[in-house]
């Protein structure tokens, strides 16, 4: 993807280009970072970034993060149009009650199991993001 501007990139059009949950796509970059969106439904993984923060804006539905801090284990839950950032080296495990879809910007190249994260399941997708049409 080239940071060529391509015009703007609607959203919901960009969300309905594909099916799969825990599969972030591309929809641009600013200077050296992913804007992601994707799907989301059921449970993640356990996972760390240990070099960047996570921001999640949540788009349709609702999005909870556990987060496993010095002080305890806890849960937020993000509703429709609130955004959240997990900070650096914070475990956590993003999940969706039911089908929601979530924004998130973080350094191109991040991995969505962070770089340590217990076993993947079958459901979630492993990967720095897709182009959107991939």
């Amino acid at each position: 993807m080239s940071n060529e501007p391509k015009g703007p990139v609607p959203l919901g059009k960009a969300l309905a280009s594909f099916d799969a949950l825990w599969s972030p796509r591309i929809v641009t970059r600013v200077n050296d970072y992913d804007v992601r969106v994707a799907k989301v439904e059921g449970e993640h993984v356990w996972h760390v970034h240990e070099n960047t923060d996570e921001f999640f804006l949540v788009l349709e539905g609702e999005l909870h993060i556990s987060l496993r801090e010095p002080a305890g284990e806890r849960s937020v839950v993000l509703p429709q149009g609130t955004v959240f950032t997990v900070p650096r080296g914070t475990e956590h495990r993003p999940y969706a009650p039911s089908r929601a879809a979530i924004l998130m910007f973080e350094p191109s190249g991040t991995s969505t199991v962070g770089d340590r994260h217990g076993e993947v399941p079958d459901h979630v997708d492993a990967t720095t993001g897709h182009t959107l049409g991939s």
